[in-house]
């Protein structure tokens, strides 16, 4: 696989990296198989994948726990990042509230390096900044931890452009990760390219998730086909007359995808890469197949007209969440 910089950290990563938390919430809970997810890790590696993002919030900490276990033995291959900042109190009603505090970062750096089962995070991240606690007051301690040698990066996640350069003028950040496809596009919104366009003068890498609209832009689901568990089942986007209305977005993706004899989830994720080479996407899957698929997306080559094509989609009917 390409490979490109994580910002100014020194470190090579793939192109196209993976996004774990579906293989322990959030998603089609029957599905859920901690023996193939293992499999499906280990695969990504031999792909040439890298980077595998995960955080503390997911599965109440068994999705750490899964990618410690499946990168035991391959840890040098791995830049492992995971989050803190979202404290879960209700793992079946998915209810959370944020903790930014030193004082949870403390204890929480701790359970996550042992269910990583490692001595260093690599890219550590704020899930969401936490409103009671100083941005600074965070941040400072989260470098103390670089300064303790338990943490190499430091990242933010689903900031805006004055809460990034603030962080940066104290500490530098390494990523920002937000949400950004061809149906959510807030990232690149705002003089200079968004927070993209920031990460991209500061050195620092973007890392979009949910690259495929949470599946939406693959053109392979249906509403009916969501578990109550599923956090589609009440997504806005997902609702029947939503999934209709965005259709117009597939059809758009399906068009280019057709001509550079890709999937739709490869022209999704090719767009995401398009928009800098600071980016590396992280799509998530627990099927073999469809990993193939969406580590594919890092050869496929948009030309301007395709760019334009997919530039100019309509806007998604309902909100994110």
């Amino acid at each position: 696989m390409r490979r490109r910089s994580l910002g100014k950290t020194g470190l090579d990563v793939g192109a196209v990296g993976l996004g774990c938390m579906g293989m322990s919430w959030l998603y089609q809970e029957s599905e859920r198989d901690d023996r193939r997810s293992v499999e499906v890790i280990n695969e990504a590696l031999d792909l040439g994948v890298t980077m595998l993002d995960t955080a503390d919030l997911y599965g109440a900490g068994h999705n750490e726990s899964l990618l410690g276990r499946a990168v035991a033995g391959r840890r040098d291959e791995v830049v492992v990042a995971t989050k803190f900042g979202l404290v879960m109190d209700d793992l079946e009603a998915r209810r959370a509230h944020r903790d930014a505090s030193p004082a949870y970062l403390r204890g929480a750096v701790e359970a996550s390096l042992r269910r990583l089962g490692t001595d260093v995070i690599d890219l550590y991240y704020v899930h969401r900044l936490d409103p009671a606690v100083p941005l600074a007051e965070t941040w400072g301690a989260m470098a103390e931890l670089v300064a303790a040698g338990k943490v190499r990066h430091l990242g933010l996640s689903e900031v805006t452009v004055e809460q990034a350069r603030e962080a940066h003028a104290l500490h530098p950040v390494a990523a920002v990760q937000s949400e950004l496809s061809l149906w959510t596009r807030d990232a690149l919104a705002g003089e200079g390219g968004g927070i993209v366009g920031w990460c991209a003068s500061a050195g620092a890498a973007f890392v979009p998730f949910a690259p495929l609209g949470r599946g939406f832009l693959t053109g392979t689901l249906h509403a009916s086909q969501f578990e109550e568990s599923d956090f589609r089942s009440v997504s806005p986007r997902f609702r029947r007359d939503a999934m209709a209305a965005n259709q117009r977005i597939v059809d758009v993706i399906r068009e280019v995808a057709d001509r550079r004899s890709a999937t739709p989830a490869q022209v999704a994720i090719a767009w995401t890469l398009a928009q800098g080479e600071h980016v590396v996407p992280i799509p998530g899957t627990k099927n073999s197949r469809y990993l193939r698929e969406n580590t594919a997306a890092a050869d496929v080559v948009l030309t301007a007209e395709d760019l334009t094509a997919l530039d100019t989609v309509p806007a998604a009917m309902g909100s994110r969440y």
